[in-house]
């Protein structure tokens, strides 16, 4: 029986290249792509599959916000997050919303072919061995408190302004005012010592909130 896949990704040359290697391997079918988080929600609700390779930078809701989600109405997917650095908070937030993978987009094509496999069968694996190494003996909640000051919310609104997203825009599809954002930008500037939106936005690259250049 086949290992049924799902590709999320918000670039298709990313996406269909990911396809074509993939699609080569004959115990993998794959049955779903997504563009955007949103289509990875509701692919992974009609679709059920084994594994969801997905882009840990995401637009609209955000890509650990999504993998939350997906967590939540398909509990035997196994999410493979891709990021494009290897950052500790980023392997942590992914761990923490119930991925059971991460690996770096430049991984060579058969590693994240025999990382699919492994998450198929059950296991799980990570990019980073500081994060194995460690992780053990600290809880995610701790691990994620000693590295990253903001909190998911945080993140995910850091993400949206990185993306060229205005308050309103913003307070919009979070449900909440627009005096509500502006606040909560402030106090993620005071977080990370940061005073303009280019460097918030430069930020967010480096975590891999976003692939914004």
């Amino acid at each position: 029986m086949k290992i049924t896949v799902m590709l999320v990704d918000g670039h298709t040359i990313l996406r269909e290249g990911l396809q074509s290697l993939l699609s080569k391997a004959g115990d993998l079918e794959i049955v779903a792509l997504a563009a955007n988080s949103i289509e990875a929600i509701d692919n992974a609700i009609e679709w059920n599959p084994d594994v969801i390779v997905k882009d840990l930078a995401m637009p609209d809701i955000g890509g650990v916000e999504a993998t939350r989600r997906i967590g939540q109405i398909n509990p035997d997917a196994k999410i493979l997050a891709l990021s494009m650095v290897a950052e500790k908070r980023c392997v942590v937030e992914s761990l923490k919303a119930g991925a059971k993978g991460n690996l770096l987009k430049d991984s060579a094509g058969d590693v994240l072919l025999r990382t699919i496999r492994i998450l198929a069968d059950g296991g799980s694996t990570f990019i980073t061995d500081f994060v194995i190494s460690d992780y053990p003996q600290r809880t995610p909640e701790e691990f994620s408190q000693s590295e990253d000051p903001l909190s998911s919310r945080e993140r995910e609104i850091l993400q949206l302004i990185a993306e060229g997203k205005n308050a309103k825009e913003i307070a919009f599809m979070l449900g909440v005012s627009a005096k509500t954002i502006n606040v909560q930008r402030s106090n993620i500037m005071k977080k990370l010592d940061l005073y303009s939106i280019a460097q918030l936005t430069k930020y967010a690259v480096r975590a891999g909130l976003t692939s914004v250049e």
